[in-house]
């Protein structure tokens, strides 16, 4: 066990896994409690985030689950208190919930634009909403918010609510940075590239290979510079390095990990 987030908390947002496999945020969980943090992992899912915490307790962590709805400001504000009666501080959240909905502006609907809205942006909101207070009160702490490269770049796939939030996801965490840099508190986001988790799997099988999985798999890797997609550990990693006082210095960053996708020209 590594000691580089000894003693913090961590809060994270989907926690668990959509499907077989590692995600994001289960990976960067269980990379954070390796690494000394106290888990605090929500997910709407709730076995799924039981799963990720039964890896964290046979490995010698601690992790503490909760069901919870990003877009519900009650049910968020109701983890912030728990998690502060249960270690008494905050010193990490991680905000990993979103969502992929195929479809430009025609062909989304307006409950599917508010939908996506809610759960990848909105939410990012409210967990800044209720957890900022009690950084600030204590001195310091670290947000980390997962974007993607469909803030910076157009992937080929029609996705308006996805460019949409992660774009948004941007400007959202710099005015955190800032507004709160004088406060030791820092605010940084990462733009996973093209990534092999379970996340992708179901909304895009059809619009990569007509349901081929495989096909899509072999596609996505074609497209990366590396031969291959990224996965879930590429994320945690980095985001364990903005989580530790490594970081210290750094604030409104936007860190791509991508295998160097976003520098091609085409």
């Amino acid at each position: 066990m590594g000691e580089r987030l000894k003693n913090m908390v961590a809060i994270v947002t989907g926690a668990g896994s959509v499907g077989p496999g590692w995600g994001n945020g289960k990976a960067t969980s269980v990379l954070f409690a390796r690494e000394g943090a106290k888990i605090y992992g929500v997910d709407i899912n709730l076995k799924a985030a039981e799963e990720t915490k039964a890896i964290i307790d046979q490995e010698g962590g601690v992790c503490t689950v909760q069901r919870m709805d990003v877009s519900k400001s009650d049910e968020v504000k109701s983890v912030v208190d728990r998690c502060i009666e249960t270690y008494g501080r905050i010193d990490i959240l991680h905000n990993n919930v979103g969502i992929v909905v195929p479809g430009g502006p025609v062909e989304t609907s307006e409950e599917t634009w508010d939908r996506v809205m809610a759960i990848n942006l909105k939410s990012m909101f409210l967990t800044c909403k209720y957890v900022l207070p009690h950084m600030e009160k204590q001195g310091s702490g670290v947000i980390i918010n997962i974007s993607s490269i469909a803030a910076i770049r157009y992937t080929g796939i029609p996705y308006i609510t996805y460019y949409t939030t992660k774009a948004g996801i941007l400007g959202f965490t710099q005015s955190i940075a800032l507004q709160y840099a004088a406060k030791n508190i820092r605010a940084n986001t990462i733009l996973p590239g093209l990534m092999h988790t379970p996340m992708f799997v179901e909304p895009l099988k059809q619009v990569y290979a007509g349901g081929d999985v495989e096909k899509m798999f072999e596609i996505r890797n074609n497209q990366c510079p590396t031969g291959k997609m990224g996965d879930a550990w590429d994320v945690a990693h980095a985001a364990l390095f903005l989580a530790s006082n490594e970081a210290k210095y750094i604030t409104g960053a936007q860190i791509v990990v991508d295998g160097g996708i976003t520098c091609k020209f085409a």
